[in-house]
Parts: structure tokens; C-alpha cells; sequence
């Protein structure tokens, strides 16, 4: 996806609490010996690029716990985590930090 596009979607999206959206890193549509898969053979992605990060949860007296991720890192979430959504045609995911099981460092 282009930073143009990720930026529109995320002025689209404000995510709430400890909240981040994620576009999952797409699957590979072909195995190695060439047999094409389809959508329901495919294994759910657990990576994908933040593209936007909610203010934190709200502690009980009221302060915010900071967020662990930014914008823009690759992260490994689990596998049925969050909800799926599209925005203008885009495969996106909201999950809360806890489902962020690490950042992908390159």
C-alpha cells in the first residue's frame, strides 16, 4: 500500500483506548510447487503494518498507560485476533496492545 493511501485511511480512523489498526501483510496467493490457493485454504495473516495507534488505556485514576507500538512498525498479532473491516476496498484490522504479541524488527 502507498503512504498516500495509509495516510487517508488513517485520517479516516481514530482507534479508541489501546487500541491499533493494522493492515495485515497479504498471504501468498501460490505454494511453491505452483498450486494456486484459494481464499479458504489460505491461513489467516498474523503480521501486518501499523497504520494507526489509539492515546492508551485509561487507568483507574485516570492517568493513560502508554502504548508499546507507533505507526508504521510491522508487528506479529495473534491469530484470531481483533475485527476485520475494509475502507476503500483495504483489508484492515483493529486490535487492542494486548493482542500485539511483538514488533518485527528489520
Amino acid at each position: 500500500m502507498a503512504t498516500a493511501t495509509a495516510k487517508k485511511l488513517t485520517k479516516k480512523l481514530r482507534p479508541l483506548g489501546d487500541r491499533v489498526v493494522v493492515q495485515p501483510t497479504p498471504r501468498e496467493e501460490m505454494t511453491k510447487s505452483g498450486i494456486v490457493l484459494p481464499d479458504t485454504a489460505k491461513e489467516k495473516p498474523q503480521e501486518g503494518t501499523i497504520l494507526a495507534v489509539g492515546p492508551g488505556r485509561t487507568l483507574d485514576d485516570g492517568k493513560r498507560e502508554p502504548i508499546d507500538v507507533k505507526e508504521g512498525q510491522k508487528v506479529l498479532y495473534a491469530k484470531y485476533a481483533g475485527t476485520e473491516f475494509k475502507v476503500d476496498g483495504e483489508d484492515l484490522l483493529i486490535v487492542s496492545q494486548k493482542d500485539i504479541l511483538a514488533v518485527v524488527e528489520d
